[in-house]
């Protein structure tokens, strides 16, 4: 597919990984009605993101999972989901959670859950739904098309954004139902792509907007 056919309006919008950086482009894009699961959580192998999804989250940040990693700022521990590979830098708070300890284990727990309830009714309820990752092989992409395709009961589109050593936007021609592929420059990906991301996302908007 190419990006004009994910043109048009969606009920619901997912980041899928595997950085910040598909949160931060749907918000600035006014693509992010609400949090998903992966939001802020750092994923870098879609096999894994691909495995959890299987799994209907099952297992997904339960304690016994958790590696404390570090921190990763001043005011944040870095924890890491051992089973699926996934790590959290934005969720447990320094104060109430210590290298030692995560003191704030059950409210982190209760959003999550929350997260994940929401995202699983969406693929339920939701007429049209646009997942959007960043970094993914062929075969990666095509598991997580057959994956999706059991979980979602209507209809959904996926982009995917590969950076590599491109120097502008370039479309890719997968032939996997449903998918469309991008690259785009790997230099400064946090800041220096703003204008691609407006151009693929340009003609998709949210329903009732």
């Amino acid at each position: 597919m190419s990006l004009e056919d994910i043109k048009g309006t969606y009920d619901s919008v997912f980041s899928l990984g595997d950085l910040c950086l598909t949160s931060i482009q749907l918000k600035k894009n006014n693509l992010r009605p609400f949090s998903g699961v992966l939001d802020w959580m750092a994923s870098p192998s879609l096999s894994n993101v691909n495995r959890l999804l299987k799994n209907r989250f099952v297992g997904f940040m339960d304690l016994p999972n958790l590696r404390i990693i570090g921190y990763a700022s001043d005011q944040l521990i870095c924890v890491s989901d051992d089973g699926y590979q996934i790590v959290s830098n934005h969720d447990f708070e320094v104060g109430k959670n210590t290298l030692s300890h995560l003191g704030g284990y059950p409210e982190v727990r209760v959003k999550f859950d929350r997260r994940i309830k929401r995202f699983l009714e969406k693929m339920e309820t939701s007429k049209r739904i646009l997942f959007v990752r960043t970094e993914g092989t062929f075969e990666e992409v095509l598991e997580l098309e057959s994956i999706l395709s059991k979980m979602v009961k209507h209809d959904f589109r996926i982009l995917i954004v590969n950076h590599t050593d491109v120097s502008g936007l370039t479309e890719k021609n997968w032939p996997i139902e449903r998918v469309s592929v991008v690259e785009l420059p790997n230099q400064d990906i946090w800041n220096a792509n703003d204008h691609f991301w407006k151009m693929m996302f340009d003609g998709v908007q949210l329903s009732g907007k």
